[in-house]
């Protein structure tokens, strides 16, 4: 097919006469082909950098079937996204390890049930050649839209959407990046008790994420006999952390600890603490997790918390994605998951 390009815009054609090779050689290496030998590769190279020539991306696609885009889910309102820098150190990630690989992102927000039928029309548009998605709640209904139009996903965060741990049914094996989330927050809190605290609370995300059940179930594996009136439920927000505080001093007013699940509700709880008079670390030591820099370091005092590394997740997830893309690892298993290591950073709060 001869490209069909504005007057004075160089061809394809133009790069192989320059390059004095055939133009199906000269395809083969501007599209990422392999089978060229190693010189000719550096005299398409030179020729392309020579003529200013810019790929047809509408031919491109007839030829590879790739879009050369992947897009970006966040099941959250548009509110929560720009206001915690979880997401944007996430999508920094996804970002740098895209344009790395020369492929562009598209990002798709969720601001309410419906946006998910826009959301399955776009996919299955063949706009992208597949999908990363992350901050999904037990409902939602993202792996069986993947699932039912065949685009390849891999997800942030251990699957939840199943009732199974491996996400082996009704979806079928769910590839996924996340962090050790109960290995960190079991971590938090053995710090804790090494410091001689006894009452050690707990404010939890939401029930319907895994991130926030994982961090439960690690506070408990320490705690196994915890007063459940140490335990409050926050939403992953800095009112959320405070409206949990002021529920946990009102049922405990002695507890002499706290372990929020994030950074944000730690902030919240910690403005409730100073308003009450509580001294931190003195009367309450305070942990939080994600190391948000922004967050736990500009906090007074600096928090302690657990650090995942959440911009390397991200390039992690677009890896196990361009690899299920490449044909030429078809024959190779494809990793179902990866979980990454998370560590204490110690500052003044605990």
């Amino acid at each position: 097919m001869t490209e069909q390009v504005p007057a004075g815009r160089p061809t394809l054609e133009a790069v192989a006469a320059r390059a004095g090779v055939s133009r199906a050689t000269a395809s083969r290496v501007v599209n990422g082909g392999d089978g060229v030998r190693a010189h000719l590769v550096d005299k398409v190279r030179a020729a392309v950098l020579d003529l200013g020539y810019v790929p047809n991306h509408a031919a491109r696609t007839l030829v590879t079937r790739r879009t050369g885009a992947v897009a970006v889910i966040i099941a959250e309102p548009e509110i929560r996204i720009f206001s915690d820098p979880f997401f944007s150190r996430q999508i920094r990630g996804i970002s740098k390890e895209l344009t790395a690989h020369d492929t562009q992102l598209v990002l798709l927000l969720v601001e309410h049930r419906g946006d998910y039928g826009r959301i399955e029309r776009y996919l299955a548009g063949g706009h992208v050649d597949g999908a990363l998605a992350f901050s999904l709640h037990t409902d939602d209904p993202l792996p069986a839209i993947t699932r039912r139009i065949g685009m390849p996903t891999v997800y942030g965060g251990r699957p939840g959407w199943t009732g199974q741990a491996d996400g082996a049914a009704p979806y079928g094996p769910l590839s996924y990046v996340d962090a050790d989330n109960r290995g960190g927050a079991r971590e938090a809190v053995r710090y804790l008790v090494s410091r001689g605290r006894r009452q050690i609370a707990h404010i939890a995300g939401p029930p319907d994420q895994t991130s926030a059940t994982d961090r439960l179930d690690g506070y408990r594996d320490v705690l196994v006999d915890a007063d459940p009136a140490l335990i409050a439920e926050g939403d992953f927000t800095p009112a959320g952390g405070a409206r949990a505080m002021a529920e946990l001093l009102e049922r405990c007013p002695d507890l002499d600890a706290v372990f929020a699940a994030n950074d944000l509700m730690a902030t919240g709880a910690l403005g409730v603490l100073r308003e009450r008079g509580r001294s931190v670390p003195g009367d309450v030591a305070l942990v939080g997790f994600d190391d948000a820099e922004l967050v736990a370091e500009s906090a007074v005092p600096p928090l302690t918390t657990v650090r995942q590394d959440i911009e390397g997740m991200g390039r992690l997830m677009v890896r196990l994605l361009l690899r299920s893309l490449d044909p030429a690892q078809e024959s190779h298993r494809v990793p179902g998951s990866v979980i990454t290591p998370t560590s204490l950073v110690v500052r003044g709060s605990a």
